[in-house]
């Protein structure tokens, strides 16, 4: 790592105290950009999903926990894979901490993957979560997101995500999903967030971000597949399992 300048004190509060306006731009800039999203228009839905819960069989207004918004994650699980999503995973553990305040501002937060719950439970319980998850597995649920897609979808390159129409390959991919609920029980989508739009929800990044070196993703995929593994994965001192990444 090649090293910045290192200057008198002096200097080194002038210059940090020029940056600081920078830093007030984008904490402005992204109050805008958060009242502009409160102002955009919703989708009523009208459809009704069915959904299995620890609890047994939930609908969608049921996962609104008695409040009026709800936020949706939807993690990466197709069923029969045993593949376990590094990205989603490293979002989810950041769930928990935010979740125990959020349900008592009006905010119900659920997990959702298409995976059954049998094969979403065990994997829970591994990581030591403790948010609610559910599965989409009988429903269009995830397809009506636009977060899963059918074969005849990928193969034909008929897949949108991000409110963009491009091929995957991925039958299922992550994403937030926002819904409100009214006094008289109809429910809205208000907004989604898809592919990048979840580093929000990710604060070691932030954390990262503060840093000398940044998130220095250097490796061949430049971003969080470079390093991030599941949290059960890392050995000491941050090093990772030579056989976690086969």
């Amino acid at each position: 790592m090649q090293r910045n300048a290192v200057v008198s004190r002096d200097d080194w509060f002038e210059a940090h105290r020029r940056h600081l306006e920078r830093e007030k731009e984008l904490t402005r800039f992204r109050d805008r950009i958060a009242a502009e999203r409160r102002q955009l228009p919703w989708l009523k839905l009208r459809k009704d999903y069915v959904f299995e819960s620890e609890q047994g069989p939930k609908r969608l207004a049921e996962l609104f926990a008695g409040k009026s918004q709800l936020i949706v994650y939807h993690f990466m699980m197709t069923p029969g894979s045993a593949h376990r999503c590094e990205g989603c995973s490293f979002l989810a553990d950041h769930i928990d901490g935010a979740d125990q305040h959020l349900k008592h501002h009006d905010v119900s937060l659920v997990v959702i993957s298409r995976a059954p719950l049998a094969e979403v439970l065990p994997y829970k319980q591994r990581m030591g979560w403790k948010f609610d998850w559910v599965s989409s597995y009988a429903s269009d649920f995830n397809f009506d997101m636009q977060v899963s897609f059918a074969d005849r979808q990928i193969a034909a390159g008929d897949t949108i995500y991000n409110f963009e129409k491009r091929p995957l390959q991925s039958k299922d991919l992550p994403g937030t999903s926002v819904f409100y609920r009214d006094e008289t029980g109809d429910i809205f989508l208000t907004f989604m967030s898809r592919a990048r739009g979840g580093d929000a929800l990710i604060g070691a990044y932030h954390y990262l971000d503060m840093t000398p070196k940044g998130r220095n993703e250097t490796g061949p995929y430049h971003g969080l597949m470079d390093w991030v593994r599941l949290h059960d994965e890392y050995q000491v001192k941050g090093r990772v399992r030579p056989d976690c990444c086969e």
